[in-house]
């Protein structure tokens, strides 16, 4: 069976990257908008491993895609807490309730 080239990932990246936008643009909870962020860093990583396999690019992309997976863990740390001190205070995580947080 023959390995599927280059051209194949950057299109699965691409239909990642897609969904985790349309995602972020139509949920109204916080859970959702975060998992559109995922899915956008997703598709990211699968080009960094995809460039790393079929071009000069080498380790490099694999370790950019580790930093990547990283800062992605460290984004949903900070943005559950923040989701449920917004719950406690609120008693919903709909994003449309955030601009009762001027101040």
């Amino acid at each position: 069976m023959l390995a599927p080239d280059l051209n194949f990932y950057l299109f699965i990246a691409g239909v990642l990257f897609v969904c985790g936008v349309v995602c972020m643009a139509t949920k109204r909870n916080a859970v959702g908008v975060l998992m559109g962020v995922e899915l956008v860093l997703n598709g990211a990583n699968l080009n960094f491993v995809a460039f790393a396999r079929y071009t000069a690019l080498g380790l490099d992309g694999q370790i950019l895609s580790l930093f990547v997976i990283v800062l992605a863990a460290a984004e949903a740390a900070i943005a559950l807490a923040i989701a449920l001190n917004f719950y406690n205070n609120h008693l919903t995580i709909d994003v449309d309730r955030a601009d009762e947080l001027k101040g």
